[in-house]
C-alpha cells in the first residue's frame, strides 16, 4: 500500500517478528478440479506426477503481535450468507499455522509477496525491522519478493537486510549481538540500479527437492517511485511488470526450469470482503478486478500461479492466461491473518506444473491454536528491549478511533490526525490554514483497549508509532486557492481515479464528494469551503501536511507545488503533543465524527 520513509531516528531501534501459525479454517478454492494422485502429496507412491504444497502469504509489515482492532480480523462467509469477524493474525500463530500445514507433506515450499517489513508496528520498527527478519527465519519462508516498504529505508537498507550487519547510525540492537540477516533470498528483478542496469538483488531463485525444480520470480509494482520517498528510490529504476516477468521466465525455461511462480507485490480487488468467496462462480477472472487481473492476462503462460500482494486483499482465484487457459492468482490479506495453501501437481518428465490440477485455498491463521513457543520467546525477548519507550503514555480516548479500519473515505482518526498537524502547524505559524493527511499513512486504528494493555482509554507512544511509523516530518507550504481545488481533484482523477486517495482534512474544511459523477466533477467545487467560506482561486492559504504529501506523493502534483516551505518536528511527535495537551484520564479525547466530507454514492 502506500509508502512512506520509515522512521529511524538515532537511538532507536525495530522490533519485529513474523509469523505465527494458526489453525487452519477456511476455504476459498481457486482453480479447476484437481486430478493428480495426492497421494504424492503426503509422502506415498513415485508416479509420474507428485503434488507440491505451496503456502503463501504477503504484506506482513512486521506485525509479530496479534493487530488490534479490524486490523486483526477477517470476514469470515457461511453457508446462509451470513458473515462474522474473526480475530486473526500475530507471528506466533502465524508459525504454528505454517508448521501445522506442512506436516505429512513431502514436498513443501513457503514463500512470500513483499512488503515482510516497512510501515511495522513499534515492536518491529523501533529495531530496524531486524526482529521480523528474525521470525521470518525461524518461520522456514523459503524466498520473498521486494515490495514497496522494502524501501521505505532506502537500498542499503534492504541490502543489510538481505545480508546482515549492524544499523550504520543507531549500531547492532542487542549489545554483542549482530544481526545476521535473512536465510531466505529477496528476489527483485525489475529494481535495477539505474547506472549498471542490473538487478539490485536476484531476480529469481529455484528451489530444489528430491528432484522437482520450481522458479520463483519477484517483482514490485512498477509504480513504486510514486509511493516512497524519493530518497528511498535513489538511484534506482522500477521496471514493467509483465516484460520483466516474461524476461526471466524465458531464462528459467531455457535453463530447464519448466515451473515457475511469480511473486508479484501488486494486487486487485475482490468482489467480496470474505476470505472464503467462492471467488470462480461466475467463471474465472470475475470474481476479481484491479492492476494484477492485466498482469495477470499479459505474464507469459510458461508461469504457472501468481501469489500477489499490496492491496491487503483476500482472493484466491483463476484469471486466464494470454493463451486463455486458467492460471491461479492468490493474495492472503495482510499483517499475518492469513495464508494461502496451494497445491502445485508436478509433472516429472515435463517437469512442469499440471495446470488443470492447481488447488489453492486461504486458511485463518486463528488465535485459538497453541503459540509457537520459539516466535514467543523471540517477542518476548525484542519487547523488554522496547518496553522503555513503548510504554510511555501519551494521551486518553473515550472509545475506539478508526483509522486503517475505516470503511468510509474519511476516517474519524484520519481527521484527528489532520486536526493534529494544524495545531502543530499553528505553533510554528499562527497564519496556518489547514492540514491535510494521506490515508496510506494510516497504518492502525486507534483502540479504546488494546492488546495486553492494563487501562482502557490509555494511548502508549507504541500504539500511536504502530499508526504512524513513518519517518516524515511536518511541513508547512503555501498554495492558491487553484492549487488547493486541484489537488482535492486529484484524490479522484488521474492515477487516483480507479482507485481514489481520499486525504483527510483538518476541522475547518468541507466539500462534497460525488461518486456518482467521474474524475475530476467528483469533487463538487462550488461546495469547497474552509471556515464557512469559499475557496478564493487567487487567494493564497498556508498548508499543513507531512513531508510525503509535500514532495507530490500518492499522485498530488498540485502539493508538490507550494511555496515558501517550512519543515516542522516529526508527524508522530505531532501527534502525541496532541494527545497529551487535548486528553486526560478525566477527560479522554472523543472519537472525530467524520463529518467533513458529504459523500454521494
Amino acid at each position: 500500500m502506500s509508502a512512506r520513509p520509515q522512521r529511524r531516528p538515532a537511538g532507536r531501534r525495530l522490533i519485529a517478528g513474523v509469523a505465527a501459525l494458526a489453525a487452519a479454517t477456511g476455504v476459498m478454492t481457486a482453480a479447476v478440479p484437481a486430478g493428480a494422485d495426492s497421494a504424492e502429496r503426503h509422502g506415498h507412491g513415485h508416479g509420474r506426477t507428485v503434488d507440491v504444497q505451496l503456502l503463501s502469504f504477503n504484506d506482513l509489515h512486521g506485525n509479530l503481535e496479534p493487530p488490534a482492532g479490524s486490523s486483526g480480523q477477517v470476514t469470515e462467509e457461511h453457508p446462509d450468507g451470513t458473515t462474522t469477524q474473526v480475530d486473526a493474525g500475530g507471528a506466533e500463530y502465524l508459525a504454528s499455522s505454517l508448521r501445522s500445514a506442512r506436516k505429512g507433506e513431502k514436498y513443501s515450499v513457503t514463500a512470500a509477496a513483499g512488503d515482510m517489513i516497512g510501515a511495522s508496528p513499534l515492536l518491529s520498527g523501533l529495531f530496524h525491522d531486524e526482529p521480523t527478519i528474525e521470525a521470518l527465519n525461524k518461520l522456514d519462508l523459503d524466498v520473498t519478493g521486494v515490495g514497496n516498504h522494502e524501501f521505505d529505508e532506502g537500498r542499503a537498507e534492504l541490502e543489510r537486510m538481505q545480508k546482515g550487519g549492524c544499523h550504520p547510525e543507531d549500531g547492532c540492537a542487542e549489545e554483542g549481538k549482530e544481526f545476521e540477516g535473512a536465510d531466505f533470498p529477496y528476489l527483485a528483478a525489475n529494481v535495477t540500479d539505474e547506472k549498471t542496469d542490473k538487478p539490485i538483488l536476484k531476480p529469481y531463485t529455484v528451489w530444489k527437492h528430491k528432484g522437482v525444480k520450481i522458479g520463483f520470480i519477484g517483482v514490485t509494482l512498477e509504480g513504486t517511485p510514486d509511493i516512497v520517498s524519493a530518497e528511498g528510490v535513489k538511484g534506482l529504476k522500477f521496471h514493467d511488470e509483465i516484460e520483466t516477468v516474461d524476461k526471466y521466465a524465458k531464462e528459467l525455461d531455457r535453463k530447464g526450469v519448466k515451473s515457475i511462480v511469480a511473486l508479484i507485490h501488486e494486487g486487485g480487488e475482490p468482489a467480496s470482503e470474505s476470505y472464503n468467496y467462492d471467488c470462480d462462480s461466475n467463471g474465472p477472472g470475475d470474481g476479481i478486478s484491479g492492476p494484477i487481473t492485466d498482469i495477470a492476462k499479459g505474464i507469459t503462460p510458461k508461469v504457472d500461479a501468481l501469489v500477489t500482494g499490496h492491496t491487503h486483499q483476500a482472493y484466491a482465484c483463476t484469471v486466464p492466461d494470454p493463451a486463455g487457459k486458467p492460471r491461479t492468482v492468490t493474495s492472503a490479506s495482510s499483517f499475518g491473518k492469513l495464508y494461502t495453501d496451494t497445491t502445485l501437481t508436478y509433472d516429472r518428465k515435463t517437469k512442469d506444473i499440471v495446470r488443470t490440477s492447481v488447488k489453492s485455498a486461504n486458511h485463518v491463521v486463528s488465535r485459538e491454536q497453541d503459540k509457537a513457543p520459539d516466535i514467543t520467546a523471540l517477542i518476548e525477548r525484542w519487547n523488554k528491549l522496547a518496553a522503555p519507550i513503548a510504554n510511555q503514555a501519551v494521551g486518553h480516548i473515550s472509545g475506539d478511533i478508526p483509522g486503517r479500519g475505516s470503511t468510509s473515505p474519511e476516517s474519524p482518526l484520519g481527521d484527528l490526525i489532520a486536526d493534529a498537524q494544524l495545531e502543530h502547524a499553528k505553533s510554528l505559524d499562527e497564519e496556518s490554514d489547514l492540514a491535510l493527511m494521506n490515508p496510506g499513512g494510516i497504518r492502525a486504528d486507534l483502540v479504546h483497549k488494546a492488546s495486553g494493555s492494563e487501562g482502557d482509554g490509555v494511548v502508549t507512544y507504541g500504539e500511536g508509532f504502530t499508526v504512524q511509523p513513518f519517518s516524515n516530518t511536518v511541513n508547512l507550504v503555501d498554495l492558491t486557492g487553484e492549487q488547493l481545488v486541484t489537488a482535492l481533484q486529484q484524490q479522484v482523477s488521474g492515477p487516483n481515479e480507479a482507485s481514489p486517495k481520499i486525504l483527510q482534512p483538518s476541522d475547518g474544511l468541507t466539500y462534497t464528494l460525488d461518486m456518482t459523477k467521474s474524475g475530476a466533477d467528483r469533487v463538487v467545487a462550488d461546495s469547497i469551503l474552509l471556515n464557512d467560506e469559499a475557496i478564493d482561486p487567487a487567494k493564497t492559504y498556508r498548508v499543513a501536511m507531512n513531508s510525503f504529501l509535500a514532495g507530490g506523493g500518492d499522485g498530488f502534483a498540485a502539493l508538490g507545488e507550494g511555496a515558501n516551505p517550512l519543515v516542522g518536528a516529526d508527524d508522530l511527535k505531532a501527534l502525541n503533543d496532541y494527545l497529551t495537551a487535548n486528553s486526560s484520564a478525566d477527560k479522554p479525547l472523543d472519537p472525530p465524527k467524520a463529518d467533513r466530507i458529504t459523500v454521494v454514492d
